[in-house]
Formats: C-alpha cells, sequence, structure tokens
C-alpha cells in the first residue's frame, strides 16, 4: 500500500547547531540507549549509513527530524554511526535488542541488512529511507515502514535551473553508488535540462562511494576542465569534493557552479569571494522520520506501508536559498513544477523511462 502524507513543516533548528550540541557519540551517552529509559518513554534512534551524521547531506537531515522529535516530545532519540557497511547489521542488531520502540536505517544500502534484522527480530519496529524492502514473494514486511520520496520531480527542477543558466551548455551529474534510486536523481535531472535547453550536453559518472570526497573532488576536476559549468551531484558526502573543485575553481576567476542535494547545501558553496551553489534539490528527510516517529509513538506505526513524499506535499523541490538563481529560471521553475502536478509532464525515473521522454522532445 503507498500512502502519501502532507508535510507538517515543523520548525527544525540549523543541522549544524543541532550536531555541535549532540557531541560526536550521538546524543551525549551512547550507552544510555532505550535500556537506560525510565517507565515508557517512547525511543526513536537511526543507523546512520557510511556518510556519517554530519555529511551535511542525508544522515544529517534525518538525524535533524529525530532532534526535532526530541525538542516538541518527551522521547528519547539517538544514533549509531556505521563506519563501512559491515556495521550495519549489527548496528541494527544493538538497537533491536534494546527494545528501541522504532529503529531507522538511513540509506537504500541497508535493505538486505534490515531485512535479516527484522526477519529476526519480529516483535520489533523499523523504519528504512529511500528504499522499499519486500521478500522473495515481492511482499512488505510487516514490522518495516518504507519511506520514498518522488527525486525525479525535485530533480527535474534543479534541471530546468541548470539547462536555463549554463553558459557552455555542458552540465554534469555526480552520482554516489549507481542504483535504481540515484538513476532518479539522473534522469529527472537530464529530463528537466533538456526541456529548457535541447541543445545542452550532459555528462554523468558515478563515484561508487557515499564517502569519498576527493573522489568527487576528482570527478568534478574533470568535469569542469572539458568545459562542464554547472554540476549536479547527488553523492552524500562525496559531493563534498565537488564544492571543494568548484570554490578552488572560482577563486582562480573560473565561473563554475554546484547543485546541492537532500538539504539545502547553499552555506557549503560560501568563499571568501562568493559562494558557488546554485540551488539545491531539496528532500525533506528530516520531516519523513519527523513524521513516521510520531505516528509510531501515537500508535499508527506504518509497518508494510510504501509512505511516499512528493513535490504535491513539498516533500521535494529547491531550496529556499535562491541568490544565484535568475528570476527567468525561478519562473520557468514554478510553470514546470505545476505541469508535473497537473500530469502534462510525466517526469522519468529511469534510463529507459527517458529514452522515451527524450523521444518526445
Amino acid at each position: 500500500m503507498k500512502k502519501k502524507f502532507s508535510f507538517l513543516l515543523t520548525t527544525v533548528l540549523a543541522a549544524g547547531t543541532l550536531l555541535a550540541a549532540c557531541g560526536d557519540g550521538g546524543n551525549g551517552d551512547e550507552e544510555q540507549g532505550a535500556d537506560g529509559a525510565e517507565g515508557d518513554v517512547f525511543s526513536a534512534k537511526m543507523v546512520t549509513d557510511t556518510g556519517g551524521v554530519d555529511d551535511r547531506s542525508f544522515n544529517e537531515s534525518a538525524w535533524a527530524g529525530l532532534q526535532a522529535f526530541e525538542d516538541d516530545f518527551d522521547v528519547e532519540v539517538d544514533y549509531l554511526q556505521s563506519g563501512d557497511a559491515s556495521d550495519y547489521a549489527p548496528n541494527l542488531n544493538r538497537l533491536a535488542r534494546e527494545g528501541t520502540d522504532l529503529t531507522f536505517a538511513i540509506g537504500f544500502l541497508m535493505e538486505d541488512d534490515i531485512r535479516s534484522v527484522a526477519e529476526q527480530n519480529a516483535d520489533q519496529q523499523f523504519a528504512i529511507v529511500d528504499t522499499v524492502v519486500a521478500n522473495d514473494d515481492g511482499d512488505t514486511y510487516e514490522n518495516i515502514a518504507n519511506i520514498t520520496f518522488a527525486e525525479h520531480q525535485g530533480s527535474f527542477l534543479v534541471g530546468v535551473v541548470a539547462g536555463l543558466q549554463t553558459e557552455t551548455d555542458q552540465v554534469g551529474f555526480i552520482g554516489g553508488v549507481e542504483s535504481p534510486l540515484i538513476s532518479k536523481f539522473e534522469n529527472g535531472f537530464k529530463a528537466g535540462v533538456l526541456a529548457v535547453n535541447p541543445d545542452a550536453e550532459i555528462t554523468v559518472q558515478y563515484a561508487q562511494d557515499f564517502n569519498d570526497a576527493s573522489r568527487g573532488q576528482g570527478i568534478a576536476d574533470t568535469m569542469y576542465g572539458g568545459g562542464v559549468d554547472i554540476i549536479y551531484h547527488a553523492a552524500g558526502g562525496t559531493g563534498n569534493g565537488v564544492f571543494t573543485e568548484a570554490i578552488d575553481r572560482a577563486r582562480n576567476g573560473e565561473n563554475v557552479w554546484v547543485i546541492g542535494v537532500d538539504q539545502d547545501q547553499h552555506a557549503q558553496g560560501d568563499y571568501d569571494g562568493g559562494n558557488v551553489t546554485l540551488t539545491s534539490m531539496i528532500k525533506r528527510v528530516d520531516e519523513a522520520v519527523y513524521q513516521v516517529s510520531e505516528q509510531t509513538m501515537n500508535g499508527e506505526y506504518p509497518g508494510g506501508e510504501i509512505i511516499e513524499f512528493g513535490l504535491e506535499d513539498n516533500g521535494v523541490g529547491i531550496a529556499e536559498t535562491q541568490d544565484n538563481v535568475s528570476e527567468e529560471a525561478l519562473q520557468a521553475v514554478e510553470e514546470y513544477k505545476q505541469m508535473i502536478l497537473d500530469g502534462e509532464i510525466d517526469v522519468p525515473h529511469n534510463d529507459d523511462e527517458f529514452e522515451e521522454y527524450e523521444s518526445s522532445l
């Protein structure tokens, strides 16, 4: 069953401030956990992927959502950080053993691990972000809530911005790990670029890593060096290197830009001479985590459901910071957003759908 929910638009403190308040080890004392809670205090905790809780992107947004949930209710939140993929299952198992009321797996890379852990802990409640976990028969699990987003729709809108503001008619996309999820970012972006600039050339490369900033910088160096002037990244911590490369080049007088992802990454593009962040594709992981936590606390755990946050409920979109976006591009974003909502444009999810879309232009 797929459901959509409208956002509560909860005020979330700046993620940097939240992280500074919590320190490096989760919510203070990592050992406290659910088994250290008094009475019937509700607990919602998360396991990060390898990007870590301070990735300035996906994991950081999820943690901000949990902290906002903690601020609004008398609950316990925490996180366990994964150094590499081998940490996923042990971290999920640890939270299950502690009796955590709701355990989040942040990222599709934990799909296999949460399936195994959920099967072994049928009485525990889990949720995963960015994928749908099913058994061999294609059925979802009653103790896993599946949180998804219409990333292709938001990526289409930042593609419109890139297509209108490129001066070289060459734009780039850098993905983290090649997967059906990141393909949604890629193909939505390409569709948006070509909708407004059919002559644009789009270069695509995957780093095969969400936590390698040097790899991201190297790929960006090659793209910018080849004439690309705008790069959209969907690469987590790897994308930090794209900003580094863009700032280095901007300091040398080059006119290059980065489009951020998941959070408003405008501040990440700051340097002493300006800012290289053109815009960002916002994905409200914070609100999704908050809402599912609140539902579960209230006895309405959406286990087995596929919950999608899309353009129509502000689950995805472009960032509020629009200093570097032209008025023409902003107007076009609104026009194309409405066309998507009205069903006039069916934004492609994958390569096959993109080919069909491209042939229709």
